[in-house]
Formats: structure tokens, sequence, C-alpha cells
């Protein structure tokens, strides 16, 4: 990817399984990378990982929720590294109470769930990208990418909160993106991802049975997707590198799925 080597990115998120996908798909590329992520275990563990494979991981433990904190990791990276050119927003996640199970209808959601939904998956966004935005500003380039669903563009049930949340990622991503071009020029882009059905640990007694075998919202997903099968977190690799490298210098305000065809089928 061109102008990818040397280039500095922090990565909320980077100790789950996506996000961790994403840091390691930008270091093999020669990007210095910050694993932000509230455990400090899990985030040693990626950052070590990372190192192990020949790449160059920094820790940032920090809560997306928190400003100081992600204040106190833009400082912390910024004293090693002197910038950050990328911000992947990959912090996010559901609640049981913000979904509505088989037996359940809208009006048993459980709204202090669904806030708490809404300010992870939202604002746990919005905050870094303030933050991380602000030196990419002073530098006039940077690009930031959002992560944002399948379940922002099509009505899955069960998931409304997290889906909600998705639907104001589209938008928060379309908005930045028109704001940081008018106001700061071009060398600031916004983008998201929207990932189809990947294998991960909130959903995957979901998606799983205990032997495998797919459970009945499996197979209605697999049925949907035109491959007919789950995503690799790996695969999310390539969007982002190209997403974040020079090659996509014209392309801002995007939402790209990644999602085998899901969003693209009718069922018919």
């Amino acid at each position: 990817m061109i102008g990818l080597k040397d280039k500095v990115a922090v990565i909320t998120g980077g100790n789950g399984v996506l996000g961790g996908a994403i840091a390691m798909g930008l270091a093999k590329k020669g990007v210095k990378v910050g694993i932000l992520g509230r455990s400090e275990d899990t985030v040693r563990e990626r950052v070590e990982e990372i190192n192990a494979n020949g790449g160059e991981a920094i820790s940032l433990v920090a809560d997306v929720l928190d400003k100081d904190s992600i204040i106190s990791a833009r400082e912390s990276i910024e004293k090693k590294y002197g910038k950050v050119d990328i911000l992947v927003n990959a912090a996010g996640g559901n609640m049981k109470g913000a979904t509505i199970t088989p037996e359940q209808s809208i009006f048993d959601l459980n709204l202090d769930d669904f806030d708490k939904v809404s300010q992870l998956n939202l604002k746990g966004s919005v905050l870094p990208s303030l933050i991380f935005g602000k030196g990419m500003v002073e530098k006039k380039k940077g690009s930031i990418i959002n992560i944002s669903s399948m379940a922002a563009q099509r009505a899955l049930t069960r998931v409304m909160g997290y889906s909600a949340a998705k639907a104001a990622i589209d938008n928060f991503t379309k908005w930045l993106a028109v704001e940081m071009a008018q106001k700061y020029g071009d060398g600031i882009r916004v983008n998201a991802i929207a990932p189809g059905f990947f294998i991960g640990e909130q959903n995957r007694s979901l998606l799983l049975n205990d032997d495998g075998s797919l459970t009945a919202r499996g197979e209605t997903i697999i049925n949907q997707t035109p491959m007919k099968r789950f995503g690799k977190a790996e695969e999310l690799q390539g969007v982002t590198n190209w997403l974040a490298s020079e090659e996509s210098s014209f392309v801002t305000g995007v939402v790209v799925p990644v999602d085998g065809g899901f969003g693209a089928f009718s069922g018919v």
C-alpha cells in the first residue's frame, strides 16, 4: 500500500477479535500501532503478539468513554512517535438488555442497557475522533475509520440498540467527512467499514452450537449470504489498509460493506 510504512495508528478495541486483526494487518504494512483498550492484560497480549510477528505496537490502556484517559493515550503515543496518522474506532459491542429475544417484544427493551450500548458504540467513536482528530487537523493529514455494521443498513431482528447506534455511526461518518474536508482541506478523510457476520466472543453462542454446527439464526444468516459463510477477521485488513493509505486519497464519507454479499441479496 502506498504511504503506509512508518505511519502511526491508534486502534480502539484493538484488543478484540476484529480490532486485533485490523491492527495486525496495519502492522504488517509497516504501521506503528497503538492498541487502545480498557483491559491491560488483553491489550498487552495483543501488543506482544504484534511485536512477536515483526510489527511494532505499544499499549494504550484507556476507556473510549473517558475523555481524560483518551487524552492521556494521545499524549503517550505522540510522545513516542510524534504523531497519529490513522484512527480506527473498533471499540464497540452489545448488551443483553438492549436486544429483543424471540420471546420478547420491543416493550421489554431495557432502556438503561440501550443507553449504555448507544454510548459505547456512538460516543465511543465520537470522543476518540475529536481527541485524535485535533492532531490530524494540526498537520492537515489523517484518516479516521469507523466500524459500522450490516445492522445499520438492514433491519436485523433482536439487535435493536446496537443497530440504532451503528446507524448513527454511518451518519456521523458522513457528517464528519464533510466537516473535515470543508474546514480543514482534503488531507483528512473519514470513512467506515460495515462488516457482515463474523464470529466473535459476543455472538458465538447466537450463531454456533457447542459442537460448531449452526444455530437457527446462524442458518438464516448463511442462507442470506451469497458466499455461504461467515467472514474471517483478517478479511477486514485489506479494506482498512486501503482506506488508511494514499491509494484512497479521494475517498471520504463512504461506508464500505465487507459482508460476502449479504447486503446485496434480496433473498430471492
